[in-house]
């Protein structure tokens, strides 16, 4: 049998520590599970586990994170072609996950994820700006349903704010809500009459540098799609994940013929990148449940370790960071950096 070479070993064991937390956490739950009994269950050692996962936190994002990506999506999935029809399928798919009276064992594994995302502001301060990312791409998704509607960004804030108090009274109140009840409501959310207007443009905008750099990027995956990314022209932005709001001044000042492309960065990859593709992966199962894919958000997104941001240029990265780049040929050719630098290289 070959020797596996180190990188191959190292994966290999990832793996194992991933299963072994994963079924450890589904028994126990995140408070009651043990580092040392994940060990076991791998059969390696403690420090194998932490040479892999800082924490028993990270750990956990990772298996969510790793759950929802490889969740099945439909092949013949109930798809809205008005707002209120993609709002009810979307909450309609939305209520079908949530923990059952009698099936809440099932269940266990993610029901620690909010509370996790509570204890600390480095949890929840990027879990806010997640949360507004995804209303802004649901609100993207209803407005391309109903162009003449204007801008419903703050109907699909609504919508999820009542989708995930329902997941915690589900939690907290078994046999509360009320699942069809939650669908008429979300379905009734663009008929509020909701003032929604977006600015023409950002209260600070920084100055944009022309320039004319190489642009290689490495290849990455779609957090949306699954399919390669495609970055040779249009605009991309590399954003912390307290600057996630800034994605929307991106998507609606490019050009109709412009690639938009959002890279999420932190300063705490082992822990907080798991958590924003657990958030993105959720919100993909969702949107492929309830919109046809000619109404998805015009954007890439990529969960980046570092390797896209140092092919723009992009030395350091901070949780604040925004940088946005315009790419035409091959070539970076206009560049701006700080608050509103999304919106300025458009």
């Amino acid at each position: 049998m070959a020797r596996l070479t180190r990188a191959e070993a190292q994966e290999l064991n990832r793996s194992r520590v991933l299963a072994a937390a994963r079924a450890e956490f589904a028994e126990r739950g995140f408070r009651e599970a043990k580092v040392d009994v994940i060990a076991e269950r791998a059969e390696l050692t403690r420090g194998a586990v932490y040479s892999n996962f800082p924490g028993k936190r990270a750990l956990y994002f990772a298996v969510l994170a790793e759950d929802a990506e490889r969740a099945l999506l439909s092949s013949d999935p109930e798809i809205g072609l008005t707002p209120r029809e993609a709002l009810a399928a979307f909450a309609r798919a939305w209520v079908t996950r949530l923990p059952l009276v009698n099936d809440r064992d099932s269940a266990r594994l993610g029901l620690d994820l909010m509370p996790e995302v509570l204890a600390s502001e480095q949890t929840s301060r990027p879990f806010a700006q997640l949360s507004r990312f995804t209303a802004s791409l649901l609100g993207l998704a209803l407005e391309r349903l109903d162009p003449a509607a204007g801008r419903l960004v703050r109907v699909a804030e609504s919508a999820l704010t009542m989708l995930h108090g329902a997941s915690q009274l589900a939690v907290a109140a078994p046999g509360f809500v009320e699942p069809f009840n939650v669908i008429t409501a979300c379905a009734a959310m663009p008929d509020l009459g909701l003032r929604d207007v977006w600015p023409e443009r950002p209260p600070l905008v920084p100055p944009v540098r022309a320039v004319d750099e190489p642009w290689s990027p490495p290849a990455a995956v779609d957090l949306l799609t699954g399919e390669p990314i495609r970055a040779g022209k249009g605009v991309v932005a590399i954003l912390g994940l307290h600057r996630l709001s800034a994605a929307e001044e991106m998507i609606r000042s490019a050009t109709p013929s412009d690639e938009v492309t959002i890279a999420l960065v932190t300063a705490e990859p082992a822990e907080l990148s798991a958590l924003g593709r657990l958030v993105i992966a959720d919100f993909r199962w969702h949107l492929h449940h309830a919109f046809p894919r000619t109404a998805w958000p015009r954007v890439q997104i990529v969960s980046d370790s570092g390797s896209l941001a140092a092919a723009a240029g992009v030395a350091s990265i901070v949780d604040g960071t925004e940088v946005a780049i315009r790419v035409r040929d091959g070539r970076i050719v206009r560049r701006a950096e700080g608050f509103g630098a999304c919106y300025a290289v458009c």
